[in-house]
């Protein structure tokens, strides 16, 4: 087998974890791309293309990880991953497996993990690597990763996500709530909203953003069933996909561009947090992005044409 064909049937486990380590759909293919290069410039033949190709990515990733740290803590506003609708190169059997890995919530919650911890949790917990692997991978010893997972389940143990284990039931419930947002049915909308709901969005002061989240089933459902009809009348629409492996949609404007993402973490038969992910930066991997400012301008138009 050639070195591209080796890379090619590793490349979907190099992004699935370069992404969970970055959180970025970009800096991850970025990644990959660097662990290929220096795989193909190798004088030599690893005698495990997954372990170089892995320690590889990995330490990569940790590296962009470090130097991003910086870059979020002055981000204005929340800060979200970038929205992965779909991973190109998995296979659907897997990416259903590690669907829960991959949602806003479970990689915002691996925010709280140093960039060490985050690696070794996921190489272990996530991908099944034996300690060896991991050791060999961030380049410590066997005995400080395992120091390092217990550190990191505690801290995801301390918030770690729930979502429905019936898949069918998520994406029916999904369905019904942008059906009911399509309408502007605040009552429906509020129906499938948990008590406690909390809308959050990521502009990152480059589009526009609530000013804070949004909290409660009745808070929400008006602010959605409001809003939602006058992007309609403007031609906006709403196209389901699944986000990060949860129920969600992809919002465009009247020339298919993308506006926003939405996601929804589903528990106990209600939607618990809506996601939305505004900010420019990290839309252009789904396709070319949207004027979020000239659509706002438009609906404050629109709305004031029309009292």
């Amino acid at each position: 087998m050639s070195k591209v064909e080796e890379f090619e049937e590793l490349r979907s486990l190099l992004f699935s974890i370069a992404y969970r380590i970055l959180g970025s759909v970009s800096e991850a293919e970025d990644a990959v791309q660097e662990a290929w290069l220096r795989f193909d410039a190798s004088p030599t033949r690893p005698d495990s293309a997954k372990a170089f190709l892995s320690t590889t990515v990995t330490r990569i990733a940790i590296d962009v990880l470090r130097s991003a740290r910086v870059r979020r803590e002055e981000y204005v506003g929340p800060w979200f991953p970038e929205p992965l609708l779909s991973d190109p190169y998995q296979d659907p059997a897997r990416a259903v497996e590690l669907a829960d890995s991959v949602s806003m919530a479970a990689l915002l919650l691996l925010e709280r993990l140093s960039p060490l911890e985050r690696a070794v949790f996921l190489l272990r917990e996530v991908f099944g690597f034996g300690y060896d692997e991991v050791a060999a991978a961030v380049g410590r010893s066997e005995a400080a990763c395992r120091q390092l997972l217990v550190r990191a389940r505690k801290h995801m143990e301390a918030g770690r996500p729930r979502f429905e284990a019936d898949r069918a039931e998520r994406q029916e419930l999904a369905s019904r709530f942008f059906d009911a947002l399509k309408e502007g049915d605040v009552g429906g909308l509020q129906d499938l909203l948990a008590a406690d709901v909390q809308l959050v969005g990521d502009g990152g002061g480059k589009a526009p953003q609530l000013a804070r989240a949004v909290v409660g089933a009745e808070n929400v459902a008006r602010l959605l069933g409001t809003v939602f009809p006058w992007l309609i009348r403007i031609d906006v629409t709403c196209e389901p996909h699944e986000i990060n492996g949860q129920p969600g949609a992809v919002v465009r404007d009247r020339d298919g561009k993308v506006l926003h993402t939405l996601s929804l973490d589903v528990l106990d038969g209600r939607i618990q947090t809506i996601c939305s992910v505004v900010n420019p930066d990290k839309l252009g991997h789904i396709g070319p992005v949207a004027d979020a400012w000239a659509v706002d301008r438009e609906v404050k138009r629109v709305r004031g044409g029309r009292g």
